[in-house]
Protein backbone atom coordinates (compact mmCIF):
# COMPACT_ATOMS: atom_id res chain seq x y z
CA UNK A 1 0.00 0.00 0.00
CA UNK A 2 1.43 3.16 -1.05
CA UNK A 3 0.16 6.25 1.63
CA UNK A 4 0.89 9.70 0.74
CA UNK A 5 0.73 12.22 4.37
CA UNK A 6 0.17 15.70 3.60
CA UNK A 7 0.17 19.06 5.64
CA UNK A 8 -1.32 21.79 3.80
CA UNK A 9 0.51 25.07 4.01
CA UNK A 10 0.39 27.76 6.76
CA UNK A 11 0.01 31.23 5.14
CA UNK A 12 2.15 33.93 6.65
CA UNK A 13 1.14 34.31 10.18
CA UNK A 14 2.58 35.61 13.64
CA UNK A 15 3.87 31.93 14.65
CA UNK A 16 4.85 31.17 11.23
CA UNK A 17 8.20 33.21 12.00
CA UNK A 18 9.04 32.94 7.99
CA UNK A 19 11.08 36.07 8.06
CA UNK A 20 13.29 34.83 11.05
CA UNK A 21 13.93 31.60 9.99
CA UNK A 22 15.66 32.71 6.56
CA UNK A 23 18.46 33.40 9.86
CA UNK A 24 18.88 29.85 10.49
CA UNK A 25 18.59 28.64 6.66
CA UNK A 26 14.83 26.88 7.68
CA UNK A 27 11.77 26.02 6.33
CA UNK A 28 9.38 25.71 8.69
CA UNK A 29 9.34 26.65 12.40
CA UNK A 30 7.67 22.91 13.49
CA UNK A 31 6.44 19.36 11.80
CA UNK A 32 3.50 17.87 11.54
CA UNK A 33 3.60 15.61 14.85
CA UNK A 34 0.10 14.44 14.56
CA UNK A 35 0.58 13.27 11.02
CA UNK A 36 4.02 11.55 11.79
CA UNK A 37 2.52 10.09 14.69
CA UNK A 38 -0.23 8.37 12.94
CA UNK A 39 1.97 7.35 10.56
CA UNK A 40 3.31 4.56 13.39
CA UNK A 41 0.19 2.62 13.64
CA UNK A 42 0.60 1.89 9.62
CA UNK A 43 1.99 -1.74 9.11
CA UNK A 44 5.66 -1.35 8.56
CA UNK A 45 5.46 -2.83 4.80
CA UNK A 46 3.48 0.18 3.85
CA UNK A 47 4.98 2.39 2.22
CA UNK A 48 4.32 6.10 3.47
CA UNK A 49 5.61 9.12 2.62
CA UNK A 50 5.25 12.79 3.90
CA UNK A 51 5.44 15.84 2.11
CA UNK A 52 4.75 18.97 4.38
CA UNK A 53 4.13 22.00 2.15
CA UNK A 54 5.66 24.37 4.44
CA UNK A 55 9.35 22.95 3.43
CA UNK A 56 8.46 21.62 -0.30
CA UNK A 57 6.31 21.94 -3.16
CA UNK A 58 3.27 18.83 -3.55
CA UNK A 59 3.79 17.49 -7.16
CA UNK A 60 1.29 15.59 -8.88
CA UNK A 61 3.21 11.98 -9.30
CA UNK A 62 3.34 12.12 -5.32
CA UNK A 63 -1.02 12.01 -5.16
CA UNK A 64 -0.68 9.49 -8.68
CA UNK A 65 1.53 7.37 -7.01
CA UNK A 66 -0.54 7.11 -4.02
CA UNK A 67 -3.29 4.51 -3.13
CA UNK A 68 -4.36 6.79 -0.54
CA UNK A 69 -3.84 10.56 0.67
CA UNK A 70 -3.88 11.12 4.52
CA UNK A 71 -4.51 15.25 5.14
CA UNK A 72 -4.09 16.86 8.46
CA UNK A 73 -4.70 20.63 9.31
CA UNK A 74 -5.60 23.19 11.52
CA UNK A 75 -8.05 25.99 10.56
CA UNK A 76 -5.54 28.32 9.71
CA UNK A 77 -4.25 25.74 6.43
CA UNK A 78 -7.75 26.08 5.64
CA UNK A 79 -6.96 27.72 2.20
CA UNK A 80 -4.09 25.45 1.55
CA UNK A 81 -6.26 22.28 2.25
CA UNK A 82 -9.04 23.02 -0.02
CA UNK A 83 -6.21 23.50 -2.85
CA UNK A 84 -4.62 19.96 -1.60
CA UNK A 85 -8.78 18.40 -1.55
CA UNK A 86 -9.21 19.88 -5.37
CA UNK A 87 -5.69 18.14 -6.96
CA UNK A 88 -6.70 14.89 -5.04
CA UNK A 89 -10.38 15.01 -6.64
CA UNK A 90 -8.72 15.64 -9.95
CA UNK A 91 -6.45 12.96 -10.45
CA UNK A 92 -9.29 10.82 -8.17
CA UNK A 93 -7.08 9.83 -5.41
CA UNK A 94 -9.37 8.71 -1.81
CA UNK A 95 -8.94 11.37 0.82
CA UNK A 96 -8.90 10.88 4.68
CA UNK A 97 -8.55 13.95 6.02
CA UNK A 98 -8.30 14.41 10.29
CA UNK A 99 -7.06 16.75 12.77
CA UNK A 100 -8.70 19.92 13.87
CA UNK A 101 -10.06 21.26 10.70
CA UNK A 102 -11.75 18.10 9.68
CA UNK A 103 -12.89 17.28 13.34
CA UNK A 104 -14.60 20.67 13.57
CA UNK A 105 -15.60 21.42 10.45
CA UNK A 106 -17.03 18.00 8.29
CA UNK A 107 -19.79 19.76 6.89
CA UNK A 108 -17.19 21.97 4.88
CA UNK A 109 -15.78 19.49 3.33
CA UNK A 110 -18.45 16.86 2.93
CA UNK A 111 -18.53 17.05 -1.16
CA UNK A 112 -14.68 16.64 -1.35
CA UNK A 113 -13.42 14.19 1.05
CA UNK A 114 -13.90 10.28 1.13
CA UNK A 115 -13.24 9.74 4.49
CA UNK A 116 -12.97 11.32 8.09
CA UNK A 117 -11.49 10.88 10.79
CA UNK A 118 -13.44 12.97 13.33
CA UNK A 119 -11.31 14.07 16.93
CA UNK A 120 -8.65 11.58 18.35
CA UNK A 121 -6.93 9.05 16.20
CA UNK A 122 -4.85 6.67 18.00
CA UNK A 123 -7.74 4.20 19.29
CA UNK A 124 -9.23 4.35 15.58
CA UNK A 125 -6.01 3.64 13.48
CA UNK A 126 -6.71 -0.47 14.41
CA UNK A 127 -10.04 -0.64 12.65
CA UNK A 128 -8.87 1.95 9.94
CA UNK A 129 -5.68 0.19 8.56
CA UNK A 130 -7.98 -2.97 9.01
CA UNK A 131 -10.69 -1.70 6.79
CA UNK A 132 -7.85 -0.44 3.99
CA UNK A 133 -6.28 -3.52 3.71
CA UNK A 134 -10.22 -5.26 3.44
CA UNK A 135 -11.12 -2.55 1.04
CA UNK A 136 -14.02 -1.64 3.58
CA UNK A 137 -13.28 1.69 4.36
CA UNK A 138 -16.05 3.52 5.99
CA UNK A 139 -17.29 7.23 5.58
CA UNK A 140 -16.92 7.98 9.30
CA UNK A 141 -14.27 7.27 11.95
CA UNK A 142 -15.28 8.48 15.83
CA UNK A 143 -14.92 7.61 19.37
CA UNK A 144 -17.39 9.40 21.96
CA UNK A 145 -14.35 9.02 24.40
CA UNK A 146 -11.07 10.78 24.62
CA UNK A 147 -8.09 8.31 24.33
CA UNK A 148 -5.09 7.07 26.34
CA UNK A 149 -2.42 8.60 25.44
CA UNK A 150 -0.02 6.85 27.11
CA UNK A 151 -1.15 3.92 24.10
CA UNK A 152 0.47 6.58 21.67
CA UNK A 153 3.56 5.72 19.68
CA UNK A 154 6.35 7.10 19.31
CA UNK A 155 6.49 9.38 16.28
CA UNK A 156 8.32 8.94 13.21
CA UNK A 157 11.05 11.16 13.16
CA UNK A 158 12.40 9.11 9.75
CA UNK A 159 9.63 10.48 7.86
CA UNK A 160 11.34 14.33 8.48
CA UNK A 161 14.10 15.87 6.95
CA UNK A 162 15.20 17.48 10.31
CA UNK A 163 17.53 19.89 8.30
CA UNK A 164 14.17 22.21 7.75
CA UNK A 165 12.87 22.71 10.99
CA UNK A 166 13.43 25.64 13.49
CA UNK A 167 12.28 23.45 16.50
CA UNK A 168 11.01 19.73 17.21
CA UNK A 169 7.56 19.31 18.73
CA UNK A 170 6.51 16.76 21.08
CA UNK A 171 3.59 15.81 23.34
CA UNK A 172 3.35 14.75 27.18
CA UNK A 173 -0.63 15.73 27.66
CA UNK A 174 -3.67 16.69 26.30
CA UNK A 175 -6.57 18.67 27.64
CA UNK A 176 -7.01 21.99 29.79
CA UNK A 177 -8.67 22.05 33.08
CA UNK A 178 -9.84 25.82 31.79
CA UNK A 179 -12.54 26.54 30.22
CA UNK A 180 -11.88 30.06 28.73
CA UNK A 181 -15.18 31.04 26.40
CA UNK A 182 -13.33 32.15 23.61
CA UNK A 183 -11.11 28.52 23.22
CA UNK A 184 -11.89 25.19 21.96
CA UNK A 185 -9.55 22.89 23.32
CA UNK A 186 -12.30 21.64 25.78
CA UNK A 187 -13.95 20.35 22.60
CA UNK A 188 -10.85 19.24 20.97
CA UNK A 189 -9.23 17.42 23.99
CA UNK A 190 -11.36 17.52 26.84
CA UNK A 191 -11.02 19.13 30.66
CA UNK A 192 -9.72 16.48 32.13
CA UNK A 193 -5.66 16.29 31.28
CA UNK A 194 -4.14 13.20 29.92
CA UNK A 195 -0.75 12.82 30.54
CA UNK A 196 2.02 10.02 29.52
CA UNK A 197 4.31 7.86 31.69
CA UNK A 198 7.98 9.61 32.48
CA UNK A 199 9.12 6.11 30.50
CA UNK A 200 6.97 7.04 27.73
CA UNK A 201 8.22 10.66 27.56
CA UNK A 202 11.77 9.88 28.11
CA UNK A 203 11.52 7.41 25.11
CA UNK A 204 10.39 9.63 22.76
CA UNK A 205 13.59 11.76 23.71
CA UNK A 206 16.05 9.43 23.56
CA UNK A 207 14.28 8.75 19.76
CA UNK A 208 14.42 12.32 18.69
CA UNK A 209 18.00 12.39 19.81
CA UNK A 210 18.85 8.84 18.22
CA UNK A 211 17.43 10.67 15.19
CA UNK A 212 19.87 13.33 15.09
CA UNK A 213 18.26 16.19 16.85
CA UNK A 214 20.24 19.02 19.16
CA UNK A 215 18.07 22.02 19.28
CA UNK A 216 15.12 23.31 21.01
CA UNK A 217 11.47 20.92 21.53
CA UNK A 218 8.43 22.44 21.64
CA UNK A 219 5.96 20.50 24.01
CA UNK A 220 2.58 21.28 22.13
CA UNK A 221 0.79 20.59 25.25
CA UNK A 222 -2.58 22.64 26.03
CA UNK A 223 -1.11 23.43 29.03
CA UNK A 224 1.59 21.82 30.18
CA UNK A 225 0.89 22.08 34.15
CA UNK A 226 -2.04 20.92 34.52
CA UNK A 227 -0.92 18.45 36.56
CA UNK A 228 1.34 19.83 38.58
CA UNK A 229 2.02 17.18 41.77
CA UNK A 230 2.95 14.38 38.37
CA UNK A 231 5.32 16.80 36.85
CA UNK A 232 7.30 17.39 40.00
CA UNK A 233 7.35 14.21 41.46
CA UNK A 234 7.60 11.97 38.06
CA UNK A 235 8.23 14.18 34.65
CA UNK A 236 10.67 16.64 35.34
CA UNK A 237 13.08 14.90 37.75
CA UNK A 238 13.74 12.21 34.99
CA UNK A 239 13.75 14.65 32.31
CA UNK A 240 16.54 16.65 34.29
CA UNK A 241 18.09 13.13 34.54
CA UNK A 242 18.39 12.76 31.25
CA UNK A 243 19.24 15.71 29.90
CA UNK A 244 22.47 15.85 32.54
CA UNK A 245 23.56 12.05 31.63
CA UNK A 246 23.09 13.20 27.55
CA UNK A 247 24.87 17.52 28.54
CA UNK A 248 21.80 19.11 27.63
CA UNK A 249 21.15 18.21 24.10
CA UNK A 250 17.99 20.20 24.07
CA UNK A 251 16.27 23.61 24.81
CA UNK A 252 12.18 23.27 25.96
CA UNK A 253 9.50 25.49 25.36
CA UNK A 254 5.36 25.29 25.91
CA UNK A 255 2.34 26.58 26.71
CA UNK A 256 1.42 27.14 30.74
CA UNK A 257 -1.18 28.97 32.90
CA UNK A 258 -0.54 32.43 34.62
CA UNK A 259 -1.03 30.38 37.97
CA UNK A 260 2.46 28.80 37.02
CA UNK A 261 4.14 31.77 39.21
CA UNK A 262 2.33 30.21 42.30
CA UNK A 263 5.01 27.29 42.33
CA UNK A 264 8.25 27.97 43.10
CA UNK A 265 9.31 24.32 42.60
CA UNK A 266 8.45 23.90 39.81
CA UNK A 267 9.53 26.44 37.48
CA UNK A 268 12.69 26.03 39.66
CA UNK A 269 12.05 21.99 38.37
CA UNK A 270 11.34 23.03 35.05
CA UNK A 271 14.47 25.73 34.72
CA UNK A 272 16.54 22.81 35.69
CA UNK A 273 15.20 20.55 33.32
CA UNK A 274 15.91 23.03 30.16
CA UNK A 275 12.40 25.17 29.13
CA UNK A 276 13.53 28.94 28.84
CA UNK A 277 9.92 29.80 27.19
CA UNK A 278 6.60 29.58 27.73
CA UNK A 279 3.49 30.81 26.09
CA UNK A 280 0.69 32.52 28.40
CA UNK A 281 -2.81 33.71 27.22
CA UNK A 282 -2.77 36.90 29.18
CA UNK A 283 -5.62 38.51 27.41
CA UNK A 284 -6.05 41.74 28.76
CA UNK A 285 -5.45 43.92 31.46
CA UNK A 286 -9.35 44.84 31.54
CA UNK A 287 -10.80 42.72 34.98
CA UNK A 288 -14.52 42.72 32.73
CA UNK A 289 -12.65 41.48 29.60
CA UNK A 290 -11.20 38.32 31.59
CA UNK A 291 -14.58 37.72 33.32
CA UNK A 292 -16.63 38.03 30.49
CA UNK A 293 -14.51 35.95 28.97
CA UNK A 294 -14.45 33.36 31.75
CA UNK A 295 -10.59 33.85 32.58
CA UNK A 296 -10.93 33.54 36.47
CA UNK A 297 -7.50 31.86 36.76
CA UNK A 298 -6.11 35.25 35.21
CA UNK A 299 -8.43 37.42 37.64
CA UNK A 300 -7.06 35.61 40.81
CA UNK A 301 -3.61 36.93 40.21
CA UNK A 302 -1.79 40.21 40.29
CA UNK A 303 -1.08 39.87 36.22
CA UNK A 304 2.45 42.02 36.61
CA UNK A 305 3.90 40.50 39.58
CA UNK A 306 3.41 37.17 38.34
CA UNK A 307 4.60 37.98 34.93
CA UNK A 308 8.04 39.41 36.77
CA UNK A 309 8.65 36.58 39.07
CA UNK A 310 8.19 33.84 36.07
CA UNK A 311 11.05 36.14 33.97
CA UNK A 312 13.46 35.78 37.00
CA UNK A 313 12.92 32.66 37.47
CA UNK A 314 14.32 32.13 33.67
CA UNK A 315 11.94 31.96 31.62
CA UNK A 316 10.80 34.53 28.57
CA UNK A 317 6.78 34.89 28.07
CA UNK A 318 5.25 34.66 25.01
CA UNK A 319 1.72 36.58 25.77
CA UNK A 320 -1.48 36.43 23.98
CA UNK A 321 -3.90 39.11 24.08
CA UNK A 322 -6.87 39.86 22.93
CA UNK A 323 -9.25 42.09 21.70
CA UNK A 324 -12.75 43.38 20.58
CA UNK A 325 -14.38 41.67 23.71
CA UNK A 326 -17.79 42.44 25.03
CA UNK A 327 -16.39 44.82 27.61
CA UNK A 328 -13.98 46.61 26.12
CA UNK A 329 -13.46 49.82 25.94
CA UNK A 330 -12.04 52.24 23.25
CA UNK A 331 -9.31 52.77 25.79
CA UNK A 332 -8.11 49.22 25.58
CA UNK A 333 -6.01 49.93 22.96
CA UNK A 334 -3.58 51.88 25.06
CA UNK A 335 -4.24 49.67 27.61
CA UNK A 336 -2.79 46.73 25.93
CA UNK A 337 0.05 48.99 24.83
CA UNK A 338 1.18 50.44 28.27
CA UNK A 339 0.80 46.75 29.87
CA UNK A 340 2.98 44.75 27.35
CA UNK A 341 5.22 47.75 27.45
CA UNK A 342 5.66 47.75 31.08
CA UNK A 343 6.07 44.02 31.51
CA UNK A 344 8.51 43.54 28.66
CA UNK A 345 5.93 41.28 27.03
CA UNK A 346 8.70 40.74 23.47
CA UNK A 347 6.51 38.52 21.83
CA UNK A 348 3.38 39.80 22.24
CA UNK A 349 0.88 38.25 19.86
CA UNK A 350 -2.32 40.69 19.72
CA UNK A 351 -5.37 39.23 17.95
CA UNK A 352 -9.17 40.17 17.24
CA UNK A 353 -11.52 38.26 19.18
CA UNK A 354 -12.87 35.20 17.42
CA UNK A 355 -15.03 32.38 18.10
CA UNK A 356 -13.57 28.62 16.74
CA UNK A 357 -16.47 25.83 16.37
CA UNK A 358 -17.01 24.01 19.99
CA UNK A 359 -15.98 27.09 22.04
CA UNK A 360 -18.67 28.29 24.17
CA UNK A 361 -18.28 31.86 22.61
CA UNK A 362 -19.69 29.91 19.49
CA UNK A 363 -22.46 28.89 21.04
CA UNK A 364 -23.32 32.03 22.84
CA UNK A 365 -22.89 33.94 19.79
CA UNK A 366 -24.85 31.53 17.46
CA UNK A 367 -28.02 32.42 19.92
CA UNK A 368 -27.44 35.44 19.85
CA UNK A 369 -26.75 35.68 15.89
CA UNK A 370 -23.79 37.42 15.96
CA UNK A 371 -21.60 35.13 13.81
CA UNK A 372 -20.41 35.62 10.01
CA UNK A 373 -18.33 32.48 9.29
CA UNK A 374 -15.93 30.65 10.79
CA UNK A 375 -12.24 31.59 11.88
CA UNK A 376 -9.74 32.11 9.30
CA UNK A 377 -7.02 30.39 12.38
CA UNK A 378 -4.44 33.37 11.92
CA UNK A 379 -4.45 35.46 14.73
CA UNK A 380 -3.40 38.69 13.03
CA UNK A 381 -5.24 38.84 9.44
CA UNK A 382 -7.53 41.85 10.95
CA UNK A 383 -10.58 39.21 10.57
CA UNK A 384 -12.51 38.09 12.93
CA UNK A 385 -15.93 35.81 12.57
CA UNK A 386 -18.19 37.79 15.29
CA UNK A 387 -20.64 40.85 15.35
CA UNK A 388 -18.19 42.77 17.95
CA UNK A 389 -20.38 45.29 20.46
CA UNK A 390 -17.45 48.16 19.57
CA UNK A 391 -17.69 49.70 15.88
CA UNK A 392 -16.26 47.29 13.62
CA UNK A 393 -13.98 49.47 11.84
CA UNK A 394 -12.58 51.75 15.32
CA UNK A 395 -11.94 48.29 16.06
CA UNK A 396 -9.76 46.99 13.37
CA UNK A 397 -8.31 50.93 12.73
CA UNK A 398 -7.13 51.06 16.37
CA UNK A 399 -6.19 47.33 16.43
CA UNK A 400 -3.64 48.08 13.44
CA UNK A 401 -2.55 50.84 15.03
CA UNK A 402 -1.84 48.59 18.22
CA UNK A 403 0.57 45.84 16.26
CA UNK A 404 2.15 48.50 14.50
CA UNK A 405 3.57 50.32 17.38
CA UNK A 406 4.41 47.37 19.29
CA UNK A 407 6.71 46.72 16.93
CA UNK A 408 8.10 49.92 15.98
CA UNK A 409 11.68 49.12 16.78
CA UNK A 410 12.15 51.85 19.66
CA UNK A 411 9.32 50.20 21.48
CA UNK A 412 10.20 46.60 20.86
CA UNK A 413 14.04 46.98 22.15
CA UNK A 414 12.61 48.89 24.86
CA UNK A 415 11.16 45.96 26.32
CA UNK A 416 13.46 44.03 25.25
CA UNK A 417 15.94 45.61 27.32
CA UNK A 418 13.24 45.44 30.13
CA UNK A 419 12.81 41.71 29.98
CA UNK A 420 16.77 40.98 29.72
CA UNK A 421 16.90 43.03 33.08
CA UNK A 422 15.05 40.74 35.12
CA UNK A 423 15.69 37.63 33.09
CA UNK A 424 17.79 34.41 35.04
CA UNK A 425 19.84 33.03 32.24
CA UNK A 426 19.91 29.25 32.05
CA UNK A 427 24.07 28.16 32.93
CA UNK A 428 23.54 25.60 30.06
CA UNK A 429 23.11 27.88 27.19
CA UNK A 430 27.04 29.26 26.76
CA UNK A 431 27.10 25.37 25.38
CA UNK A 432 24.70 25.77 22.82
CA UNK A 433 26.32 27.56 20.37
CA UNK A 434 26.95 26.10 16.98
CA UNK A 435 27.34 26.76 13.14
CA UNK A 436 23.23 27.26 12.73
CA UNK A 437 23.58 30.28 15.63
CA UNK A 438 26.84 31.64 14.35
CA UNK A 439 25.43 31.93 11.01
CA UNK A 440 22.31 33.74 12.72
CA UNK A 441 24.36 36.67 14.39
CA UNK A 442 26.52 36.85 11.41
CA UNK A 443 22.84 37.42 9.17
CA UNK A 444 21.73 39.44 11.95
CA UNK A 445 24.42 42.32 11.43
CA UNK A 446 24.28 42.61 8.32
CA UNK A 447 20.22 42.29 8.13
CA UNK A 448 19.30 44.02 11.39
CA UNK A 449 22.60 46.39 12.15
CA UNK A 450 23.22 47.43 8.65
CA UNK A 451 20.70 47.19 6.27
CA UNK A 452 17.76 47.53 8.93
CA UNK A 453 15.61 50.23 10.18
CA UNK A 454 16.03 48.81 14.00
CA UNK A 455 20.01 49.48 13.40
CA UNK A 456 20.53 52.19 16.20
CA UNK A 457 18.37 50.06 18.72
CA UNK A 458 20.04 46.94 17.31
CA UNK A 459 23.49 48.33 17.94
CA UNK A 460 22.52 49.67 21.60
CA UNK A 461 20.80 46.74 22.72
CA UNK A 462 23.47 44.49 21.55
CA UNK A 463 26.57 47.00 23.30
CA UNK A 464 24.13 46.93 26.21
CA UNK A 465 23.82 43.32 26.59
CA UNK A 466 27.26 42.84 26.41
CA UNK A 467 28.28 45.05 29.32
CA UNK A 468 25.37 44.29 31.73
CA UNK A 469 24.17 40.96 30.79
CA UNK A 470 26.61 39.18 28.81
CA UNK A 471 25.38 35.70 29.16
CA UNK A 472 21.95 36.90 27.68
CA UNK A 473 23.60 38.05 24.31
CA UNK A 474 22.48 34.82 22.42
CA UNK A 475 18.82 35.09 24.01
CA UNK A 476 19.11 39.03 22.59
CA UNK A 477 20.10 38.02 19.11
CA UNK A 478 17.07 35.97 19.01
CA UNK A 479 14.62 38.37 20.01
CA UNK A 480 16.39 40.94 17.72
CA UNK A 481 15.60 38.64 14.89
CA UNK A 482 12.22 37.26 15.98
CA UNK A 483 11.63 40.70 16.29
CA UNK A 484 12.13 41.63 12.53
CA UNK A 485 9.37 38.99 11.42
CA UNK A 486 6.83 40.35 13.49
CA UNK A 487 7.92 43.63 12.29
CA UNK A 488 7.40 42.45 9.07
CA UNK A 489 3.81 40.66 9.64
CA UNK A 490 2.81 43.98 11.45
CA UNK A 491 3.79 46.16 8.12
CA UNK A 492 1.60 43.92 6.45
CA UNK A 493 -1.29 43.99 8.13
Amino acid sequence: MDILLVYPAYPETFWSFKHALKFISKRAALPPLGLITIASYLPKEWNVRLVDMNCEKLKKEDILNSDYVFISAMAVQRESAIKVIKQCNDYGKPIVAGGPLFTMEPDTFQNTVDHFVLGEAEELMDELVKDIKRNKFKRYYAKPNFCNVEATPIPRWDLLNLKWYGSMSIQYSRGCPYNCEFCDIAALNGRKPRTKTSVQLIRELQSLYDAGWRHSVFFVDDNFISNKSKLKKEILPAVIQWQETHDYPFSFYTEVSIDYSNDDELMDLMFKAGFDRVFIGLETPDPDSLREANKYQNIKQDLEESIKKIQSFGFEIQGGFIVGFDSDKPTIFDRQFEFIQKNGIVTAMVGILNAPRGSELYSRLLKENRLRGEISGNNVDINTNIIPKMNLEFLIKNYKNLVAKLYQPKNYYDRLKKFLTNYKVPGFSKAKIGFQEINAFIKSIIILGIIGKERKQYWGTLFWSLFKKPKALPKMISLSIYGYHFRKIAENL
